[in-house]
């Protein structure tokens, strides 16, 4: 389960909180080039931290996200932990954790929804199903609603009952001693969640739980444009609650595998291409082969070794856009080993 993050998505792009969008996506830009897997292959630190910079950039490029983590320190609203919320001076949970060890974390007794926990898995695409689009299937082992009670944890005509361990209230309450001195803490019944209710019969399929150990299969849809450590959420596909309460939700982290030819930087795409002494000469026009249709290429006379020549809007496509990277060919000249005499002679000709 991802937790709440602790990073300052600020400080890892290197911008202020007062950045334009414009300068967010600079520092993003540079910063994943430099950090980019491919140059520093085997590095777990820096494919960490290239990660932590793909997650910065997804939360701040995005204004309802950067709104969220402005406000509320993460880019999916409120969270909560334990009854407390956000962070604060007194610890993660700032006061709502001191009203949660005091005074109970669940004021006014109301039941509350005890939804899954949420899963984590981690799926790897090539460079050409990033580049479309993809659609992954998979079969995950958690846990889902008990077929036999349908969820409720209760067995087929049993009725609810009082619950034994708070009595009806949906609260326990128990004395503490702090720094307050002796309190009374009043927190939320576990066997009941609450509600006041457990079940006359409980389901012996899942012993009242609702639940069961099970396995589903889900199909995740991966956007084109998706680069290596950014994370796609799928609401309800985590682990099934108790009592037929909601699920959690499903995190897939996705990890781009490097492509024979093509190599990514960002949103760009570079490849080599050899031409010969004579065309990088003369010039020519050459067709590349690409993930989508052929691109023409203009090679123009006097090319040199290692000249980059750049194809405009033909690079990878941009997440959540219509835009478009560019495509970099870096051009190698091919220099003859062996010679025949007449081509011997032209050459020491062209000497002079």
């Amino acid at each position: 389960m991802y937790p709440i993050t602790s990073m300052d998505y600020y400080q890892i792009l290197g911008v202020s909180k007062n950045a334009s969008p414009e300068e967010i996506k600079k520092a993003y830009r540079t910063l994943s080039k430099e950090w980019h897997p491919d140059k520093h292959k085997g590095d777990k630190t820096a494919e960490e931290k290239y990660k932590q910079i793909n997650r910065a950039y997804e939360a701040l490029s995005d204004p309802k996200k950067k709104q969220s983590y402005d406000q509320f320190g993460n880019e999916d609203g409120p969270q909560f932990s334990g009854g407390g919320f956000g962070q604060g001076p007194f610890g993660a949970g700032g006061f709502g954790d001191i009203f949660e060890t005091f005074f109970g974390g669940n004021r006014g007794g109301r039941p509350r929804d005890e939804r899954g926990r949420d899963a984590e898995v981690a799926i790897e695409v090539t460079l050409e199903e990033a580049f479309h689009g993809v659609k992954k299937t998979m079969r995950l082992r958690k846990l889902t609603p008990c077929e036999t009670c349908g969820g409720s944890g209760d067995t087929k005509g049993s009725s609810k009952v009082t619950c034994k361990t708070c009595g009806g209230t949906g609260q326990v309450v128990r004395t503490v001693q702090s720094f307050f001195g002796t309190l009374q803490q009043s927190t939320l019944c576990d066997t009941c969640l609450g509600s006041g209710k457990t079940s006359e019969n409980p389901c012996k399929t899942c012993a009242g739980e609702g639940r069961v150990q099970g396995s589903e299969e889900v199909v995740v849809e991966v956007p084109s444009g998706i680069q290596t450590g950014q994370r796609l959420r799928i609401r309800g596909k985590g682990e099934a609650g108790r009592h037929g309460t909601s699920a959690g939700d499903l995190y897939v982290e996705i990890s781009v595998r490097e492509d024979p030819r093509f190599r990514r930087e960002g949103d760009d795409v570079h490849l080599e291409q050899t031409i010969s002494i004579a065309e990088a000469v003369l010039g020519r026009d050459m067709t590349i082969e690409t993930f989508e249709d052929p691109v023409k290429l203009k090679i123009p006379a006097g090319t040199q070794p290692k000249q980059v020549l750049r194809v405009k809007g033909r690079g990878m496509p941009v997440l959540s856009s219509s835009r478009r990277g560019d495509l970099y060919v870096t051009v190698n000249i091919e220099v003859p080993t062996k010679l025949s005499r007449s081509e011997r002679k032209l050459w020491e000709e062209l000497r002079g």
